[in-house]
């Protein structure tokens, strides 16, 4: 089970765009192995940074509407959301090092 929240479409302004603390997107699908090798990363980067960061993943698989707003075109892809505002956009599968280097700065 993953530490990082499950979000969709119909979530997405609640949990992501009012979030009082910066957010972690990552855009994956079931069937990208890249994502799949992600996840721990992603899990990790949740333990550390509890209460500071929230980590939420959204399925391009069985969501459209967000993914095409943002211009998603390849997964995995991540986004850091301040204020309702896109702070960082990173893509691809990393080493755990360039992912947390990546968000660190937009963490409080």
């Amino acid at each position: 089970m993953s530490n990082a929240l499950d979000v969709t479409d119909t979530t997405w302004e609640a949990a992501v765009l009012q979030s009082n603390v910066p957010v972690l997107v990552d855009f994956w699908a079931e069937w990208c192995g890249p994502c799949k090798a992600m996840t721990p990363y992603v899990d990790k980067l949740a333990d550390e940074y509890k209460g500071k960061l929230k980590v939420v993943k959204m399925n391009t698989s069985d969501n459209s509407d967000v993914p095409s707003r943002y211009g998603i075109t390849a997964i995995p892809t991540f986004l850091v959301i301040k204020q309702g505002e896109v702070a960082a956009q990173f893509r691809g599968q990393m080493p755990y090092e360039k992912l947390k280097a990546s968000v660190a700065p937009h963490v409080g």
